[in-house]
């Protein structure tokens, strides 16, 4: 029967998905508004996507939906007339959130709403202001450095009023309804890995799986990071118990090593197949406990759902110069690294598809393979085969207790001979699924 296919992806995949970054990248995005809309529209021209609109004043678990924002403009002028800082050539000049302002500040008084980063004089921060009213630029350190005293005419021009938080959903329905759930945070202005290699990943599988039958349901959520897995999970409390396994994307473009980040369970499911998938694939990779801060998977971990969900990345945010600076942009992220990361995404979407539990059917004694066409003719030698011993593995684990998986991590071996030898165990009447 059809599964998910772990076939190595041409660097197509990758192609497509700096493609789709490449569209992203200049929409100033926040946690709502229209530049999510936008985003989010471009997405669906891919996979299909249900739009959720949630009011502001919704209560979501301990937390409101706020107002929407949006953005049409903002700027600075120096004593002069001439733009310094200037939204238009650049969306993390304005701190998220800014409410709208057009005044003449002295300079005293506008560096007390300028962020800038000493220690990399050429970026522009990323900065917001999503739960307090205020206003704020951010620019270059170079670009603060040449203020001179004088007035200087600044201008937002936003609104902050009642609206929506918009998010969207994209459900493949498998054979069963148990469900992988596949985040990804839509709520950054232009940061390619921090945000947008989440998303066109994300895209991407869903785009896989269109054709392919599963056993699994996969559920793939675009929210504004924090208020938007909050406002799902309130709203979607009963739908939580169906959630088997879950993976939240982000920062999957650079060229680190993979990192995982574990389930607050840290032993899940998931969290074997991650690791053995990261094992197998050969090369560094680093593995982290779960830890209460970072992206949506501290909101989907939180005690009241402790759902089995971690968080696969490169490398992970704050760890990398370039985070919430205009340097994460699109010389940052890669079609090649994009691809390898989509690829160890599909590979353990295929563990989790064919991880299975048996019982020995002839548990007293080792069944006579030989007789049976499973073991090699010659015997006598000083070691035998992957295959063979995937299958002795397979016979003596199989009590309906250890899942092939389980087998596969215990004997060292790859997923994808234990699972040969089960299939091929099952179809001779020495294994039963349990």
């Amino acid at each position: 029967m059809a599964s998910v296919s772990n076939r190595p992806l041409t660097a197509n995949a990758g192609q497509a998905m700096m493609e789709l970054i490449r569209e992203l990248y200049p929409i100033c995005r926040s946690i709502t508004g229209d530049g999510v809309r936008e985003t989010l529209r471009i997405v669906g021209e891919h996979i299909p996507l249900e739009i959720r609109e949630i009011p502001t004043g919704t209560q979501v678990l301990d937390w409101t939906v706020p107002k929407e924002w949006n953005i049409r403009d903002a700027y600075v002028k120096d004593p002069g007339g001439r733009k310094i800082i200037d939204f238009r050539r650049h969306n993390l000049h304005v701190a998220s959130y800014s409410v709208p302002v057009r005044r003449t500040v002295t300079l005293a008084e506008l560096k007390q709403h300028l962020f800038s980063l000493p220690d990399q004089p050429d970026w522009i921060p990323y900065r917001t202001t999503y739960y307090k009213e205020d206003w704020a630029f951010c620019a270059s350190q170079r670009v603060v450095d040449s203020l001179e005293e004088g007035d200087y005419e600044v201008c937002i021009d936003s609104t902050l009023a009642p609206g929506a938080l918009t998010f969207g959903e994209h459900v493949h329905r498998g054979r069963t309804d148990e469900e992988v759930l596949i985040s990804c945070h839509c709520c950054h202005p232009s940061l390619a890995n921090d945000n947008l290699s989440g998303i066109a990943l994300s895209t991407l599988l869903a785009e896989g799986l269109k054709d392919q039958e599963t056993r699994y349901t996969y559920r793939f959520l675009f929210i504004p990071g924090t208020i938007g897995s909050i406002t799902w999970l309130a709203l979607n409390e009963a739908k939580t118990a169906k959630i088997r396994h879950g993976l939240v994307a982000a920062c999957v473009g650079d060229p680190g090593l993979m990192t995982y980040k574990k389930s607050r369970r840290g032993n899940a499911e998931i969290d074997q197949a991650v690791l053995h998938v990261l094992r197998q694939r050969g090369g560094d990779f680093e593995a982290l406990d779960f830890s209460p801060y970072g992206y949506d998977e501290r909101q989907y971990c939180s005690p009241g759902f402790n759902l089995p969900v971690g968080s696969l990345t490169r490398t992970p945010h704050g760890r990398y110069p370039e985070y919430h600076t205009s340097a994460d942009n699109l010389e940052l992220v890669s079609a090649e690294h994009l691809a390898d990361s989509l690829d160890a995404y599909r590979e353990i979407f295929h563990v989790l598809e064919r991880n299975r539990r048996y019982r020995n059917t002839h548990p007293k004694g080792e069944p006579q393979l030989g007789k049976r066409g499973l073991y090699g003719p010659v015997g006598g030698g000083k070691s035998i085969g992957a295959s063979e011993s995937a299958l002795l593995w397979v016979l003596n684990l199989s009590d309906g207790e250890w899942s092939l998986l389980d087998i596969a991590d215990r004997a060292g071996l790859r997923f994808e001979n234990v699972r040969a030898a089960a299939d091929a165990l099952e179809a001779h009447g020495l294994l039963e699924r349990v």
